[in-house]
């Protein structure tokens, strides 16, 4: 998979902007605050429709401006692929593929893949349980399209039902529908969630080791219901069973309290918990090995290389881990990098990059 062409136009601080790329490995250096980020993060909005740094696209267009639009070319196992977006806030966003219309999002999402690695990722076992599903979500769904579809279907349930606890007069037997729902629902994404914990655990372990040698990596999913990988039928009935048992404490605090919208990521080093225990250093070759694993994960499972984004990442990382994450880029994988310099990177890595530099949103070769 290669990232041909990008066109921004009212996106973030670019005006209009159209660039090429022409080499696997893109370096865009600039001043903090000039567009380096913005610009990687339109290419994650290519690949997933969503930001990881925003909740509503009303920010992702510029000022004064109604509508962003974000185009792309896209040369995938020799075809080439054309992407258009148009973000008009409050409407539906507007999504072509070869200039035919999408009205589903999976049509659209199943194109480009990408594994985006910036220095917020790094503070991803000090963040909040949120923190950590957003991360696992989006990583399933670059293997498993229609997780997507699971997610929305979820939380339209959980929404549904948590609007009906809100009120008065509460029939049981319409509770018991919705729990029948819901815990179909809930077992379809907890079900994917474990099996790629278990697939990413195996290669994340592998690599953490080579940085970490005398220290083993484990990962554990929390969930209240669901302690292990197991028949997804069997999953359903122990949600089930559990709904039932909160049915009054749920009607009482007028919430949903089961499911997994409140479950977490635990991840262990030689058996201790690296949320609390674990040292900076730590915590981020664990974030290392992750990103690094998804890399293959999503290589194994789809057939094709997805684009690395790396984001101003290497400022946050010691010269050991440097040195493991450049080394560790297979050269067919495009990467896109951002730094204010070029000072973390050594002569024989920069020999065969472009280095483009960003002012105001501006690209100045």
């Amino acid at each position: 998979m290669f990232l041909k062409n990008i066109k921004l136009k009212n996106f973030r601080n670019y005006s209009e902007v159209n660039f090429s790329f022409n080499k696997n490995k893109t370096l865009f250096t600039g001043k903090n605050a000039q567009g380096k980020t913005n610009l990687l993060e339109a290419v994650f909005y290519l690949a997933m429709l969503n930001s990881n740094r925003i909740k509503k696209d009303i920010e992702l267009v510029k000022f004064d401006k109604d509508m962003a639009y974000i185009s792309a070319s896209v040369e995938k196992q020799g075809v080439n692929i054309d992407l258009d977006i148009v973000i008009n806030p409050p409407k539906n966003k507007i999504l072509k593929v070869n200039g035919i219309k999408k009205s589903k999002h999976k049509d659209f999402v199943r194109v480009l893949s990408v594994v985006n690695f910036s220095s917020s990722d790094l503070m991803l076992l000090r963040g909040e349980p949120s923190d950590r599903r957003k991360w696992l979500d989006l990583a399933i769904t670059q293997v498993y399209p229609k997780y997507t579809d699971n997610l929305a279907k979820f939380n339209k349930i959980r929404l549904q039902k948590a609007n009906y606890l809100s009120n008065f007069g509460i029939n049981p037997d319409m509770l018991d529908v919705f729990n029948s729902q819901l815990a179909i629902a809930s077992s379809n994404i907890v079900y994917l969630r474990l099996k790629f914990l278990e697939e990413i655990k195996s290669i994340a372990s592998e690599k953490h080791k080579c940085i970490s040698e005398f220290e083993n990596l484990d990962i554990k999913y929390e969930s209240a219901v669901i302690k292990e990988l197991i028949p997804i039928d069997k999953m359903t009935e122990l949600f089930l069973d559990v709904l039932n048992q909160n049915k009054e404490k749920e009607i009482i605090r007028q919430t949903c309290l089961v499911g997994p919208h409140r479950d977490d990521i635990c991840f262990l080093i030689n058996n201790l918990d690296a949320r609390k225990y674990a040292s900076q250093g730590q915590q981020r070759t664990i974030v290392l090995a992750l990103k690094l694993s998804e890399l293959d994960i999503i290589s194994n499972k789809t057939g094709d290389n997805p684009l690395l984004l790396l984001d101003d990442v290497l400022a946050e990382l010691d010269d050991k881990r440097q040195n493991f994450l450049l080394k560790s880029i297979k050269g067919e994988i495009q990467t896109i990098i951002t730094s204010v310099d070029t000072f973390f990177f050594d002569k024989e890595f920069l020999s065969d990059v472009e280095i483009v530099n960003i002012e105001n949103g501006e690209i100045i070769k």
